[in-house]
This record gives C-alpha cells, sequence and structure tokens, in this order.
C-alpha cells in the first residue's frame, strides 16, 4: 500500500513539517495516533475545514488513528493567529452548542463506536487544570523572547496583545502533552497558520516526556491567485445545510476558475489521480464537465448523494432554461408583506443574495439582479405581489445563483 505520506504529498496537502523522512519512515511501518484541533468558534464546520478533515480521512483509511480535538476549552481563549484584533469572547453555553454540532458533523465521517477514531474535547483537561502546577510543569519550557518573534505575537505588539491571547500558545501546546500520554499521539497537524502552535507542542511532549513526536501543517484552501477560498458576496460557505443549501454548495463548486480544477479535485475528492489529471487537463468547453464533476463529488461526500443530485439537478435545469425547479434554494415570506412592497435591496438580504444593502446595491448598479426575466434597473424598486403571478418569483444574480421567494 502507498505510503500516506506520500499519499497527502501527492494531492497537494502538505506545506511544512519536521522530520519529514522520519515521518514519512513511522508513517509507512506502523498504525500512528495523530490529531488536528478545531475550535468551536462557529456552530459549524466550514468549507475551509475541507483540508484537515479530507487529510485526517487518508491517514485514516490508510489504517491510521484520528483524533478529532474539539477546542471546548481552547476556544474560551481564542487563537489571536491572524487576527488583528482580539477574537470575540463567546459564552460557555454557546460553545458547548458548537462543539456538539462539530461532533455531529463529524460522526458522518469516521466511526467513533469502534475505536478506529477517536473524539476528544479539550475542555475535559483544560478547564480543570490547578494554575501554579501548570506553570511549573508547562510555562518553564516556554521562552518569551521567542515567543515575541513569532509573527502571531510580533504583529499584535503595537495594536495590542493581551495575556489572555498569548497564552494560547501554552494551552495549545498542553493539548499534545495531554493526547500523548492518553493515547500515545504522535503527530499533530494543523493549517499552515498554525505552524507556531504545533511546533510549541512538538517541542513540548519532546521536553518533557523525551520522545519522538512530529508536526505538519496543511495548505489553507485558496485559489490559484492565493484569495480563500469559501467565501462569497452573502457569506461563507457552510457545511450545515442549514445555513448553506446543498444547492449553494454545488453552484459554489460549479462556479470554480478554470485554473483551480485539478488542485480541488486533488484536494477535496477521494478520485484516483490519473482521473484528477485527466479531468484538470481538459480545455475550453470540455473543463465544464470537470467542474460538474467536482461539484457532485464533494456536495456528495458532504451532504450525500441524494442532495448532490437534487443539487446538480436544480443546476442544469436552470442553466438549461427550463424555469423554477423544485429544489431551488427558496425563501417564503408572507403576502401580507408585499401589499404594500418589499424594496429591492431589503428583498436581497432577506432572501441571502446580498449580505448587507450596500452590497445589494452595487448588485443592481452593476446590472447584476433580475427578477425573472426583467433586470432591475432601480435601485428604489418596490417588489409587490403584482411580481408574483403564481406565488413564485425567482430571482437571479448574476448568471449563475438562482434562488426562488415562495408567498404563503
Amino acid at each position: 500500500m502507498i505510503n500516506a505520506y506520500d499519499v497527502l504529498e501527492e494531492r497537494g496537502f502538505i506545506e511544512q513539517g519536521t522530520h519529514p523522512e522520519e515521518l514519512r519512515e513511522l508513517l509507512g511501518r506502523e498504525s500512528v495516533t495523530f490529531y488536528i484541533g478545531f475550535d468551536a468558534t462557529a456552530s459549524s464546520l466550514t468549507m475551509g475545514h475541507l483540508i484537515p478533515l479530507m487529510s485526517m480521512l487518508h491517514l485514516y483509511r490508510a489504517g491510521h488513528r484520528p483524533i478529532f480535538l474539539l477546542g471546548g476549552g481552547t476556544t474560551m481563549i481564542g487563537d489571536p493567529s491572524g487576527k488583528s484584533d482580539m477574537r470575540q469572547m463567546l459564552t460557555t453555553e454557546t460553545i458547548n452548542a458548537n462543539v456538539e454540532s462539530f461532533r455531529r458533523q463529524f460522526s458522518k465521517f469516521v466511526n467513533f463506536e469502534d475505536g478506529s477514531a477517536i473524539l476528544e474535547n479539550n475542555a475535559n483537561w483544560l478547564l480543570d487544570l490547578n494554575f501554579m502546577e501548570f506553570m511549573r510543569e508547562v510555562g518553564r519550557h516556554f521562552s518569551i523572547n521567542r515567543m515575541l518573534t513569532m509573527e502571531t505575537y510580533k504583529s499584535r505588539l503595537d495594536s495590542g496583545l493581551t495575556f489572555l491571547e498569548f497564552s494560547y500558545l501554552l494551552i495549545q501546546s498542553y493539548d499534545y502533552l495531554e493526547l500523548f500520554r492518553r493515547h500515545n499521539c504522535r503527530l499533530q497537524m494543523g493549517g499552515n497558520d498554525q505552524w507556531s502552535n504545533i511546533i510549541g507542542g512538538y517541542e513540548l511532549v519532546r521536553k518533557v516526556e523525551g520522545e519522538p513526536v512530529y508536526g505538519l501543517t496543511l495548505k489553507l484552501l485558496t485559489t490559484s491567485a492565493g484569495t480563500k477560498m469559501g467565501k462569497t458576496e452573502a457569506g461563507t460557505i457552510w457545511l450545515d445545510v442549514d445555513r448553506t443549501s446543498a444547492y449553494d454548495f454545488y453552484q459554489y463548486l460549479r462556479n470554480v476558475d478554470d485554473a483551480d480544477v485539478e488542485r480541488m479535485l486533488a484536494l477535496l475528492t477521494f478520485l484516483p489521480m490519473e482521473e484528477v489529471r485527466r479531468l484538470g487537463a481538459l480545455e475550453g468547453s470540455e473543463i465544464n464537465s470537470a467542474k460538474e464533476i467536482l461539484a457532485f463529488e464533494v456536495t456528495k461526500f458532504v451532504h450525500g448523494d441524494e442532495e448532490a443530485a437534487k443539487a446538480q439537478a436544480t443546476a442544469k435545469a436552470l442553466f438549461a432554461g427550463s424555469g423554477v425547479d423544485e429544489n431551488m434554494p427558496s425563501t417564503t415570506l408572507s403576502k401580507a408583506d408585499f401589499e404594500d412592497g418589499i424594496d429591492i435591496l431589503s428583498l436581497l438580504t432577506e432572501t441571502g443574495l446580498a449580505s448587507s444593502r450596500s452590497e445589494g446595491r452595487r448588485l443592481v448598479q452593476q446590472g447584476g439582479v433580475a427578477l425573472g426575466d426583467e433586470r432591475v434597473e432601480d435601485i428604489d424598486l418596490l417588489v409587490t405581489h403584482l411580481h408574483f403571478p403564481d406565488g413564485e418569483l425567482v430571482i437571479r444574480k448574476g448568471k449563475k445563483v438562482y434562488h426562488r421567494v415562495v408567498l404563503q
């Protein structure tokens, strides 16, 4: 069987790591327990989380044991990495609800019942730490001078950095030590923005336990131009179908740039690399078939075969100009609300087609909004019940985004 390290490398996951040759040899020799941490800062995973999730599943399929570490404890502090201001402090109730949501989502992809995968919550050990004991065991191994050279902290010195955030590195590093002691965990993975945190844990385990452990960072989900993927004008692409419909999820992937198709197929699907390269080499109009495969495969992975098939059928029906499809993303509104009319900007934000009134105004002014077959040219247009001859109205944003409004 091909070494799992080679699989990650060939498919483009790996950014950097500690002792890569040693790690590759270890992964080829025995079953390795590894982990990735997920701070519960929202009620759903996002498209960006597919990179760590898929990397874990490639190792899982190769016989290694993943630990999905839920950050019920670390989320109470908040990771300062990549942030210009302190993260919003979430309540314990919100964090616990988010942790439970993550648990349900991860349970769709791995089996936590047979021991082949592990689910942990760092609240189980972080919330009961004795501060003095923790500082004596862990804090003494961290150099303030060195921490201040890390970009995470260095970039915040002028704008302000709280001790709460400064302690995050110690807390997250302690997770690795705890998981090593509990499960003989020997590898931590994470996004490339987590390099400092991963190195902190890697060094802590080696200093305290004197054992060889490893760290590996993954490429972030970006376009070929280097911009972050998983964001639209209307907001984040979520894995929760109640926050991003299967159709919108499918359409986002169906509309990726030609230059991103091969890389996304490699990172976000389990298709063999021979097929990935074949699809990525298609040119002109033929590349659209590769985009449809990408969109279908990833939507199927996240939402299941049935929802993927519905999303694909809806997209093809709309592209063919066959009108309303029952699986089209929809919003139901009260007929009474339209007696006096609702302005078009409010309707765009109500349906999620625009994230704000200013965004809606820009869309209209650029000719990017149509009601049925009629382009909207007036930002002050009032939409009334007369726009709903059959009780339904299809709003089109740009060339490919459709939304149905139903009156009741």
